[in-house]
C-alpha cells in the first residue's frame, strides 16, 4: 500500500508496510537473513489490518469503496470472463466509455456482462467520465440486455458509479427517461440476471443496472439514494457533517443485507479489495458462477414471479 493512496486510518498499516519493505530492501542489498525479524512484523501487520478493518465506521467504508486502487469493472471483466468481445454504442447517439459491456464466458457459461467503469488517473476519468454514465451508456446496456434475453443469455452487471452523469446535454438527451426504462425492462427480463455492487453504488445511476434475480455487494462496497456529502449539504446545508449521513443512510453491506436490500455479501480480502485485488476478483467470480447456476435451471415464469415479489418486499411500510 503506497503511502500517499492510504486512507487516513489505513496509516498505521502503510507505515508498517513501509517498515517490512524497508528491511527486506537492507537485506537484499547486504545479503541479510532478516526472516526471524520479519516474522513478527508481519503477524504485527495481520492482525493490525484484521483489526482496523473490523471496527470501519460507516463513512470510512464509503472511503474504501471509493479507494482508486480498488479493482473496476474491467478488472473483473479480464479476470473472469474469458473469450470476452465488447459491443459498443446504443444505436441512437454514441458509445459511452461509463458503461462498458459485451460478450463472454465465466466458469464455461455464455453470459452478457455489463459495467460501469471508471478511470485511474486524470486522463482516463476524463475518458469515463468518472464512471458516471450519460443516457445512451444506459441505453447501450438495455441493448445488451435484449440481446442477451434474444439469445437466452444470463446477464451480469456490475455496479460502481457515483451515480448517472447531472449534465444539461444528458438531461437535454433523455437521461431520466433512459434509467427509468432500464428498470422497468430489467424487471421484466426474460432472463436470469446477477448483480453485483463492487464499489459505489449510487442513485439511480446505479439502480438503472441493479436490478437482478440475485444483488451481490462486496463487504466494503456501498449502495445508496444518495452520497453521504449530498446527504449532508440537503439535510443541515452543511457537506461536513458526511459522517453523520452515511450512519443514517444505512449504505453499508450489513444493513442492506439485514434490509433485505441485496442477497449475499462477498468477503473481501484483509485490508480491503484493494490491497488484493487478485483475491478479490477471484472471490467474485466463485459468487456470480454460483448464483448463475442456482438460477440456470429455474423456469422463465417463475424467475419473473420470484424477481417481482422480491422487489415487491422492499416495498412494505408500517404505520406508527
Amino acid at each position: 500500500m503506497a503511502t500517499a493512496l492510504a486512507l487516513e486510518f489505513e496509516k498505521p498499516i502503510a507505515e508498517l508496510e513501509r517498515q517490512i519493505e524497508d528491511l527486506k530492501h537492507l537485506a537484499s542489498q547486504r545479503s541479510l537473513d532478516v526472516a526471524r525479524e520479519i516474522a513478527p512484523l508481519e503477524a504485527k501487520l495481520a492482525e493490525l489490518r484484521t483489526e482496523i478493518y473490523r471496527n470501519l465506521t460507516p463513512y470510512q467504508r464509503v472511503q474504501v469503496a471509493r479507494h482508486p486502487r480498488r479493482p473496476y469493472a474491467l478488472d473483473y471483466i479480464n479476470g473472469l470472463f474469458t473469450d470476452f468481445i465488447e459491443l459498443h454504442g446504443d444505436r441512437l447517439y454514441r458509445d459511452d466509455p461509463a458503461i462498458v459491456g459485451g460478450l463472454g464466458r465465466l466458469g464455461g457459461r455464455s453470459v452478457v456482462v455489463i459495467g460501469q467503469q471508471k478511470g485511474r488517473d486524470i486522463k482516463e476519468n476524463l475518458k469515463r467520465n468518472f464512471g458516471m454514465p450519460h443516457p445512451e451508456g444506459y441505453r447501450k446496456a438495455l441493448r445488451l440486455m435484449r440481446l442477451a434475453e434474444r439469445f437466452r443469455l444470463p446477464v451480469v452487471t456490475l455496479i460502481d458509479t457515483p451515480g448517472a452523469h447531472p449534465g444539461l446535454g444528458a438531461e437535454e438527451r433523455g437521461q431520466a427517461e433512459a434509467i427509468a426504462s432500464n428498470i422497468e425492462e430489467m424487471a421484466a427480463l426474460k432472463t436470469p440476471i446477477v448483480v453485483a455492487i463492487v464499489g459505489e453504488g449510487g442513485s439511480g445511476g446505479a439502480l438503472a443496472l441493479a436490478v437482478g434475480d440475485r444483488v451481490l455487494i462486496l463487504e466494503n462496497a456501498i449502495y445508496s439514494v444518495i452520497s453521504p456529502e449530498g446527504c449532508a449539504a440537503i439535510l443541515w446545508r452543511d457537506s461536513s457533517l458526511k459522517e453523520r449521513a452515511a450512519e443514517a443512510l444505512k449504505l453499508t453491506a450489513p444493513d442492506l443485507l439485514a434490509m433485505g436490500l441485496v442477497d449475499e455479501i462477498v468477503p473481501e480480502p484483509a485490508g480491503g479489495a484493494h490491497a488484493d485485488p487478485g483475491t478479490a476478483v477471484v472471490g467474485l467470480g466463485v459468487a456470480l458462477e454460483r448464483q448463475l447456476a442456482e438460477l440456470a435451471g429455474v423456469p422463465t415464469d417463475d424467475l419473473l414471479k420470484r424477481r417481482a415479489d422480491k422487489y415487491l418486499r422492499m416495498g412494505k411500510f408500517e404505520e406508527a
